[in-house]
């Protein structure tokens, strides 16, 4: 009696990692058969990481014809196909052959799930929750499943009724989605492009401050007594310097210096007080 020795699913692994090392024949093998291979090994097997690596190359073509399919959206090509190609890797790295679905159909929606992300955490101008993000998307898909079923755009209340959620928060929703996009300021808005968005927009106004300091200097000043007073016009007013003062009042510059601080510091508190 004849026993014929059938290999094992290690050892036939073992013989194609050492036929894609000695031929470098690894496209021209079955991707799914190289991520069988590779599924066989024990995780510290030396050939493992070469089959690996043969596998992704096997897949990248699936990885950068998705990435095209969402080239012009507003992010470069190759930014696109280099966050393809690490969803495929997750896949690759994830993927159990021993659940019965193939590779294809594992990692498409792994990979288009990673250009989503891209997309959610890259593109916003602003930085809104992820909440928003989503909420953004479904809202979007409303609109687009409504105006076909409907005939006519959609309302705030229909596309509440859709999702199963409240019109605060589609409101919520459609506000959070004009962070998608950002505006520049050198955007024209005159007919004749003389005349820009950045033009439009006020500026720090030190005036206001100034004309609530007046506002609070009259009562401020009618708390100092009419000596305290008269010294502060002559100073500040007038411009005359301390010796001039005091000659005009007939005390010394030392008194006038005296007289200056004590009202000035009345003036300081009663405008703290104020401001509080």
């Amino acid at each position: 009696m004849t026993v014929t020795e059938t290999a094992s699913p290690a050892t036939e692994a073992e013989a194609l990692a050492e036929r894609v090392a000695l031929t470098g024949a690894a496209l021209t093998d079955s991707a799914a058969e190289l991520l069988d291979a590779m599924a066989a090994l024990p995780h510290n097997h030396p050939s493992r990481a070469m089959l690996r690596d043969r596998a992704i190359e096997a897949w990248l073509p699936l990885a950068r014809h998705l990435a095209h399919r969402y080239s012009g959206r507003g992010e470069p090509t190759d930014d696109l196909v280099q966050t393809a190609t690490v969803g495929l890797i997750k896949a690759v790295d994830k993927f159990d052959p021993d659940r019965g679905v193939d590779f294809a159909g594992y990692a498409i929606p792994t990979i288009i799930g990673e250009i989503k992300r891209h997309f959610r955490d890259r593109t916003w101008s602003v930085r809104v929750p992820r909440r928003l993000q989503e909420l953004r998307l479904s809202i979007t898909e409303a609109n687009s499943t409504l105006t076909h079923s409907l005939g006519r755009s959609p309302t705030v209340a229909d596309v509440a009724g859709h999702l199963g959620i409240s019109e605060e928060d589609v409101l919520e929703g459609l506000e959070g989605a004009r962070a998608y996009n950002a505006t520049s300021l050198s955007t024209p808005i005159s007919a004749d492009g003389s005349t820009e968005l950045g033009d439009t927009l006020g500026g720090e106004d030190y005036e206001y401050e100034l004309a609530e300091t007046r506002v609070a200097l009259g009562p401020a000043l009618a708390s100092l007594d009419e000596r305290e007073q008269k010294i502060l016009t002559l100073r500040f007013y007038g411009n005359l310097t301390q010796s001039q003062i005091a000659d005009q009042i007939g005390i010394s510059q030392m008194h006038v210096s005296r007289l200056l601080t004590k009202a000035l510091t009345k003036l300081r508190n009663q405008l703290s007080s104020d401001a509080l």
